[in-house]
């Protein structure tokens, strides 16, 4: 009996680091949005909006310039739980020397992007252990930064803006030995997500490539096979959504094209239930050769379609090399689009 009640408090304790993930951040988010202005205006306490707002002001330019990295975070035992709850693995196939900087480009994007944060923005699978001396920097929308709390949270993690001022100050002002992590597809390609799928959206995203030869960064092609496996997803259709937007906006004089929307689900507190929790099947990461990369002040056009095609080609080659390691058929190709 005690055995039976030791795995059911790790299998809790596991769907509980991966429940609070998202609402943390909404939390932390609403203490200063909501509370800050009802300090400021109806409480005694608005000295502490006046500290917060004053300290945001102060530290504006240290999610960009600067740095507020914690070792205790990045290794706090709940990242571990989360690990363990799929589980998440990160493997490499070369090793990468501190005498380059370089940019990770990770595929596919997923709903969330699990693999990428545990694997990078975590120690839960050993990143330092398994290259040393390189520091990773996960990058991710700026607005997040904009947020008292949330940004000291994330910066924690060493997470940066997906800002080129934020990314070429890591790549060219701290030395060598570093890394940036940018999973090019973005939050369109989530649309794409769903299981079974091997599409991403790389044909156009060039700016990574363009930001590699502007700084001399070795290009690291990345995959975590079973991002898309974790969540089911339902895409609503364009016309319906797209049509009730526009009528909806043209009141307000405004219009919106192009709009796609999407629902996606897994399973509930309880294994074999619906909810929105992950199901719990495996997410690795594999990380590629680098691909050495020259540095050019102003790289022209063809020059950045050059390296552009060498690096979806290492990319599809590392896909090909693991795919069947990893549940799909030998004639499954990587689709890009």
């Amino acid at each position: 009996m005690p055995i039976f009640s030791r795995l059911d408090l790790h299998e809790g304790l596991q769907t509980l680091s991966v429940l609070q993930w998202v609402p943390v951040y909404v939390i932390l988010g609403a203490i200063p949005i909501v509370l800050g202005p009802y300090f400021l205006i109806f409480s005694d306490l608005w000295p502490l909006s006046v500290i917060m707002l004053a300290w945001l002001i102060y530290d504006w330019n240290t999610h960009s310039q600067g740095d507020r990295r914690s070792a205790w975070v990045r290794n706090w035992a709940l990242w571990k739980y989360f690990k363990n709850y799929f589980p998440i693995k990160l493997v490499k196939t070369h090793d990468l020397s501190s005498k380059h900087n370089y940019i990770i480009a990770n595929h596919p994007h997923g709903i969330l992007s699990y693999g990428a944060f545990i694997n990078f923005a975590t120690e839960a699978t050993g990143f330092s252990w398994i290259f040393p001396s390189i520091t990773p920097f996960i990058a991710t929308l700026e607005g997040i930064f904009w947020i008292p709390i949330v940004r000291e949270y994330v910066m924690s993690m060493g997470v940066c803006p997906v800002a080129e001022l934020a990314l070429k100050n890591r790549l060219t002002k701290r030395g060598s030995g570093n890394a940036v992590v940018i999973v090019v597809g973005g939050a369109s390609e989530s649309l794409l997500c769903i299981p079974g799928s091997t599409t991403i959206i790389l044909k156009n995203r060039k700016g990574f490539v363009r930001l590699a030869l502007k700084t001399g960064a070795y290009l690291v092609p990345s995959y975590s096979f079973g991002e898309n496996e974790v969540h089911n997803q339902a895409t609503f259709p364009e016309g319906t959504w797209k049509r009730f937007l526009q009528e909806t906006c043209q009141k307000i004089g405004k219009k919106i094209l192009g709009l796609n929307f999407c629902t996606f689900y897994g399973r509930g507190l309880t294994k074999g239930s619906w909810g929105f929790l992950p199901f719990n099947r495996p997410i690795t990461t594999i990380v590629g050769e680098p691909l050495p990369i020259p540095k050019i002040k102003d790289p022209d056009k063809e020059t950045v379609d050059k390296y552009h095609t060498l690096y979806i080609s290492a990319l599809c080659k590392l896909f090909d090399q693991h795919k069947v390691e990893y549940g799909y058929s030998e004639t499954q190709e990587l689709k890009i689009i």
